[in-house]
């Protein structure tokens, strides 16, 4: 319930995303806020307000002279009786009345009126994303104080269309709000982290690559507990299909090569968390076209080369961070692997899991760690990812702040 009392104004307009909305609603509840939906008269086209009134358990504002909810200037208590107010999707029609300061019906006259928080989740095809209009309505919105989340790459509801636009997922929205909202202690605010997260694809021609089974579920869940704790930081992700955490400069890379040089070219920082699954080795030289079968013939054979060692590296690197985490993915002498691996790789300690199949854990939602330092070791119990991740953002706090 990590948005117990929490009041959320959720302001719908007019896009096919609209339908995202109801699920959001329902996230939003989930984790303990009250929202309070208000729609205009474009979203009431794409979703009705019995949906989402009753998603909502809350009355549903759509009229800015209804002459119940304005008996009272409602839409000056709605501009201020919240905590947050949300609008997703925002259509660029909408931003373009708030960074105009139009007020010409109860959405953009509510959002002029605010002095809360407003954080946007803009839904738009591509083209109308990328329009110099659009984008000078963005940087006019950014700079009044106005935060985003998203939008994303993917396919749009017109056929045949894609780009840079969709509505961020209703999870990472959700995420966006508690961090938002998040009144809790900073003790890493004003600290610079980097945070590897995921596999990484290697490869053998331009169809096929060596990999791994990571997920990248774990190195994201402690990229968005650090920033939870006021970090800046850059999250350096190898091929996932989960969202982007919230609050969290995030770099994607293919190739372990390609991690280490954007973990480099983000340092100086002030901690460095190597959670990436990365590929000991890579094939020597990858093929321009793909390999072909041939009859008779079995497989040709792939000579492969070691891969950089990115925790070493940085371990021993001239800019090195002051604190330093590795992790120890082993199916076998999980302890032994993990103390060899603390003293060779220069780590202030490793977390260590056993990822042999029968665990469940590499691609998983749960994590069993051991927490591996020259002080001894900690045995975590059976956590949720999430759970290992909150817990371990704060031994980070502590031992940065020893």
């Amino acid at each position: 319930m990590t948005l117990a009392g929490k009041r959320i104004l959720l302001i719908i307009s007019g896009g096919i995303a609209a339908y995202k909305a109801l699920d959001l609603i329902r996230r939003l509840r989930e984790r303990g806020a009250a929202v309070r939906p208000l729609m205009t008269a474009a979203a009431q086209e794409f979703v009705t307000p019995l949906a989402v009134g009753a998603l909502a358990a809350d009355h549903v504002f759509t009229d800015l002279f209804s002459r119940e909810d304005e008996q009272d200037v409602g839409h000056i208590r709605l501009a201020r009786d919240c905590d947050l107010v949300l609008v997703a999707p925002a259509t660029a029609d909408l931003m373009a009345k708030m960074a105009n300061g139009l007020a010409n019906d109860l959405a953009s006259t509510v959002l002029l009126a605010t002095n809360r928080p407003v954080l946007v989740a803009p839904a738009m095809n591509p083209a109308m994303w990328a329009h110099p209009a659009t984008r000078r309505n963005v940087e006019t919105l950014r700079e009044d104080g106005i935060r985003f989340i998203g939008p994303e790459a993917g396919e749009m509801a017109e056929s045949g269309e894609a780009g840079l636009g969709r509505m961020a997922e209703p999870l990472a929205i959700a995420a966006a709000v508690e961090a938002l909202l998040d009144d809790g202690p900073k003790p890493l605010k004003g600290r610079r982290v980097i945070v590897t997260s995921g596999p990484t694809h290697e490869p053998i021609d331009p169809v096929r690559y060596i990999a791994n089974r990571s997920s990248g579920k774990q190195g994201h869940a402690i990229a968005a507990h650090l920033a939870r704790l006021g970090a800046d930081v850059t999250l350096v992700s190898g091929p996932v299909t989960i969202p982007d955490p919230a609050g969290v400069e995030v770099i994607r890379v293919e190739s372990a090569r390609e991690m280490l040089a954007a973990v480099t070219a983000a340092l100086p920082a002030d901690i460095g968390v190597f959670v990436a699954a990365v590929a000991d080795w890579r094939v020597a030289t990858s093929a321009d076209n793909k390999i072909k079968k041939k009859e008779g013939e079995g497989p040709a054979p792939l000579a492969l080369t070691e891969n950089p060692d990115i925790l070493k590296t940085v371990g021993h690197h001239e800019n090195r961070p002051r604190l330093v985490v590795g992790f120890a993915a082993e199916t076998a002498d999980v302890i032994a692997n993990a103390e060899a691996k603390l003293a060779r790789k220069g780590a202030d300690f490793i977390v260590a899991n056993d990822v042999s199949p029968a665990t469940g854990i590499m691609g998983g939602d749960r994590n069993r760690v051991r927490i591996v330092s020259k002080q001894g070791v900690e045995d975590w119990p059976d956590l949720s990812k999430d759970e290992v991740a909150e817990r371990l953002a704060a031994r980070i706090a502590e031992a940065f702040q020893a």
